[in-house]
C-alpha cells in the first residue's frame, strides 16, 4: 500500500523502519500527550506490530503507514486510517510526526489532507473522525484547516484528567470535503 504526495511516500511499515519509530517514540517531546506507558520501548514495539498485522487483514480495515521523506528515504512519523470501532462508511484518522518535524514546512497539512483524500475517494468513506487532546493546538489548528468540527469530549483518560486536559473528538464528512 502506497500513498505518494510531492514529498512523501506513505507506505506500509518495513523492518528497517523500527530503530526510527523506536527512537522518536522514546523523544521526551513526543512523550508530551501520551499516557506513560505509551511511551516504553515495549508498547512502541508492540503498535508496530498491530500496524504489521493491519497490513495483512482480509479485508483491510486499518492503514497506518511509514511517512517517508522522497529525497532522503527518512522516516519522519506516521499516519492512517482505521475503521476498526467505526461503523460503515467512518474511520478515524491520525497523524504523527517525530518531534524534529513539528511545525515545519507544512509538512502534518500534506500528509493529512493526502489520507483524507485516500479515504473519501479510495475507501469510499463518508465521515473521518479524529480524536485529541485539548491542550495539543497544533492538531486542533490542523484539524479546522480541512473542515472538520468539533462534535464532542468523550471520557478522558486518568492521567489526562490529572493535567486538566480532556479528549476531543472531531469529524469531517465528505459533503464538507467536497467543499474544501
Amino acid at each position: 500500500m502506497e500513498i505518494i504526495t510531492k514529498r512523501f511516500l506513505l507506505r506500509d511499515f518495513i523492518p528497517a523502519d523500527e530503530a526510527a519509530f523506536l527512537t522518536y517514540h522514546a523523544e521526551p517531546g513526543y512523550a508530551e500527550f501520551c499516557a506513560p506507558e505509551e511511551v516504553t520501548p515495549n508498547f512502541t514495539r508492540k503498535l508496530l506490530q498491530r500496524f504489521n498485522e493491519w497490513a495483512i487483514e482480509h479485508p483491510r480495515r486499518n492503514y497506518q503507514l511509514a511517512i517517508v521523506d522522497r529525497r532522503s528515504s527518512e522516516l519522519i512519523g506516521c499516519g492512517g486510517l482505521r475503521r476498526e470501532g467505526y461503523g460503515s462508511g467512518q474511520a478515524e484518522l491520525g497523524v504523527e510526526l517525530a518531534p524534529q518535524f513539528w511545525g515545519r514546512y507544512a509538512f502534518a497539512i500534506e500528509v493529512g489532507k493526502a489520507l483524507i483524500e485516500f479515504g473519501f475517494r479510495d475507501l469510499g468513506l463518508t465521515e473521518i473522525r479524529s480524536i485529541s487532546i485539548s491542550a495539543n493546538l497544533r492538531v486542533s489548528r490542523l484539524l479546522e484547516r480541512y473542515g472538520f468540527v468539533l462534535i464532542g469530549t468523550p471520557p478522558s483518560p486518568a492521567w489526562m484528567r490529572a493535567r486538566g486536559w480532556h479528549q476531543t473528538e472531531w469529524q469531517l464528512t465528505r459533503e464538507t470535503w467536497e467543499k474544501y
